[in-house]
């Protein structure tokens, strides 16, 4: 049997800059074509249109192995729902974090009734492998009606001001929203923050809660974990 082809097979440019390339605009509030303004200005001639094609193909490819390499996270789960326009319909992406922040998983859906949130948390228990010690939410109806039908057993808190963990965690969703000026489709939603999420996660290290040179160790990790999923 012949061994499976590399996933840059066939691309003109090395993995460094193809992953430079994604890691810039999913890091940062950038557009493609001010990406291509970045590589240009270090003698790297390419297209906007190829930078799009490196973010969707291997955008998702990077999110899905930093998922498997992040190991096991907090064992609580912050909830919550945001509505979304795309193409003039509401949509609601559902987000969940853990008590540090980090993105867990996301959901795009049409509703956010008793089905959508149950489809979420089974989404949710399968990415994570096992079920959470305490469960975060609001109050909407239809995170009971989820709760009492897939984790029964976990404690539910509703508490005022107890979900503004998952509350704040939107608000890089609405910054790129804005600056993406509306999401095209809810696939191109789905995707593009799946993987604006796993790079968020990774590069999110508390600037304002470390010394400089703590801040600076984690930093270098994270760029070494980043080059070694990208195999840059």
């Amino acid at each position: 049997m012949s061994a499976p082809k590399p996933i840059y097979y066939r691309y003109r440019f090395p993995a460094e800059i193809i992953s430079h390339g994604v890691w810039l605009y999913h890091r940062f509030s950038l557009s493609f074509r001010e990406v291509e303004d970045l590589l240009a200005e270090r003698g790297i001639r390419v297209s906007y249109e190829s930078i799009r094609q490196w973010c969707s193909k291997f955008g998702p490819e990077y999110a899905a192995k930093l998922k498997r390499r992040r190991g096991r996270l907090g064992d609580m789960r912050h909830l919550d729902e945001v509505f979304i326009s795309i193409r003039g319909q509401r949509h609601y992406l559902w987000r969940a974090v853990d008590q540090d922040g980090d993105v867990l998983d996301i959901l795009v859906q049409r509703r956010r009734d008793g089905r959508a949130a149950k489809l979420f948390f089974r989404k949710l228990l399968k990415g994570q492998g096992s079920e959470p010690r305490r469960l975060v939410t609001d109050k909407l109806r239809s995170y009971g009606v989820a709760h009492r039908v897939v984790m029964p057993s976990v404690v539910h808190d509703t508490t005022r001001y107890a979900n503004n963990r998952a509350e704040l965690s939107h608000e890089p969703t609405r910054q790129r929203e804005r600056q993406m000026r509306r999401f095209k489709s809810w696939w191109q939603a789905q995707q593009f923050l799946t993987v604006h999420g796993m790079v968020g996660n990774l590069f999110r290290v508390g600037r304002h809660l470390l010394r400089a040179a703590n801040h600076r160790l984690l930093r270098s990790r994270a760029f070494v974990e980043w080059n070694a999923v990208t195999c840059a």
